[in-house]
C-alpha cells in the first residue's frame, strides 16, 4: 500500500505542507531527488482558481520528467483548503521513473494529509495539463457509467411505466435502511486511519447531497474523545482504542453513534439511525474490524474506563447456588399412600 518505495519527505517538504494550510499557497511541484520526496517549486494565489490554472501548471512540467503538482482548489471543507493532486508521467519518462512515481504516491498522500486532497489526475501528454484538460478529467469522471444490456432493459421497463421492483422483495429490501455513498476523503480518512496517521475519525450525513462526510480527522488521547461529541449534532465517531488487558497490549476500534437526545431535528435522527447499518458494513468491507459498537447521548460517557468495561465486560464467576423454592403454605399434611400387597 503506502512506503512501498521506502522514499519520505524530506524536512523542509514536511514544514511547507504545515505552511500550506494558511491558504496563502495555490501550486507546489514535488519530485524525487536523492530519493526523497523534494520541494522543487512553489507560487502563492494570485486569482481564481481557473485563471492560476494556466498561469501556473504548464510551465511546472518537464517533458521526460514525471513530477507531483499540488493545486489547491478554492473550497474548504471542515479540515482546510482541498487540493487537486495531479501525477505528471510522460510517456517518454523512462519506465523506471514511472514505476517509482507510481509507487510513491500513496506516501505522498499520506505525508500531505489524504483527506486534504478532493481529487486526483493523471496525465501523459501537454495537452491535459491546462484548464480545459482538467475540466474534461472532471467531466469524464461524473459522467455515469455505461449501462449493461440488464441494466438497459430495467430501464426500459421502468420508462414504460413496469416497475420491475414491485412486490414484496422491493419491500424487504428497504427495511435493513438507508444506503449513502461515502465520499472520497471519507474513503481516504478510513485508509489512512488504518496506516495509522490518525486515531479518531468523526462522520456527518450531508442530507442535502445525500453522502457520508468525514468531518474531522485527528489523533487524541481517549480523555480527550468525550470532546469530540457535538452537543446539538448527531454524528458518527471511529477511534482506535489502545489499552492493556491481562497483560497484552490490545488496540481496538470502537464505533460509537452520538445523538444527543432531542434537540436534533426528527429528519435527522430518522437519517443517522437508518444510515447507521449500512455504514457499518462499508467500514468492515474496507478491513475495519469493529470491536465494539456504542450508542451515547453525551459525550461525558465516553471515558476510559466506560471502553475497557465494554470491551472486556466483567464476568461474574460467583454465581449463587441454586435455591429450591418454598412450597405453598397451608398445603395440609402431606398423604401416606398404602402400599399394595402383592398377591
Amino acid at each position: 500500500m503506502s512506503h512501498q518505495t521506502g522514499i519520505q519527505a524530506n524536512n523542509e517538504l514536511k514544514k511547507y505542507f504545515s505552511k500550506c494550510r494558511d491558504g496563502k499557497i495555490r501550486v507546489l511541484k514535488i519530485s524525487i531527488e536523492n530519493e526523497q520526496l523534494t520541494l522543487a517549486k512553489h507560487y502563492p494565489v494570485k486569482s481564481t482558481f481557473d485563471s492560476d490554472f494556466d498561469k501556473y501548471v504548464p510551465s511546472l512540467i518537464v517533458e521526460d520528467l514525471p513530477c507531483y503538482i499540488l493545486y489547491r482548489f478554492d473550497t474548504t471543507n471542515s479540515l482546510g483548503y482541498e487540493w487537486l493532486l495531479l501525477s505528471w508521467s510522460p510517456d517518454s519518462a523512462p519506465v523506471r521513473h514511472k514505476m517509482l512515481y507510481a509507487s510513491t504516491k500513496a506516501t505522498l498522500k499520506q505525508e500531505f494529509g489524504s483527506a486534504h486532497i478532493k481529487d486526483e489526475m493523471h496525465a501523459t501528454s501537454k495537452d491535459e495539463v491546462c484548464l480545459k484538460g482538467y475540466k474534461a478529467h472532471v467531466s469524464g469522471v461524473n459522467a455515469p457509467a455505461p449501462l449493461t444490456d440488464r441494466e438497459e432493459a430495467l430501464r426500459e421497463l421502468q420508462e414504460s411505466g413496469h416497475d420491475p421492483n414491485y412486490g414484496t422483495d422491493a419491500r424487504q429490501s428497504t427495511m435493513g435502511g438507508i444506503a449513502f455513498p461515502i465520499t472520497e476523503s471519507t474513503k481516504q480518512g478510513i485508509i489512512d486511519l488504518q496506516r495509522g496517521s490518525y486515531n479518531y475519525l468523526q462522520f456527518k450525513i450531508d442530507i442535502d447531497e445525500e453522502k457520508i462526510c468525514l468531518s474531522k480527522a485527528a489523533i487524541i488521547n481517549v480523555s480527550e474523545l468525550p470532546a469530540q461529541v457535538p452537543s446539538d449534532q448527531a454524528r458518527y465517531h471511529l477511534f482506535l482504542f489502545k489499552h492493556s488487558h491481562e497483560g497484552d497490549h490490545i488496540e481496538s476500534f470502537v464505533f460509537i453513534y452520538s445523538m444527543p437526545g432531542y434537540s436534533c431535528s426528527i429528519k435527522e435522527r430518522m437519517m443517522y439511525s437508518s444510515c447507521k447499518g449500512q455504514f457499518l458494513d462499508i467500514l468492515e468491507n474496507m478491513g475495519v474490524a469493529i470491536a465494539k459498537r456504542l450508542e451515547i447521548d453525551d459525550g461525558k460517557e465516553l471515558t476510559e474506563d466506560y471502553l475497557y468495561d465494554e470491551i472486556h465486560p466483567k464476568r461474574n464467576l460467583h454465581r449463587p447456588a441454586f435455591a429450591k423454592p418454598k412450597g405453598p403454605p397451608n398445603r395440609g399434611a402431606k398423604r401416606i399412600t398404602k402400599a399394595q400387597s402383592t398377591q
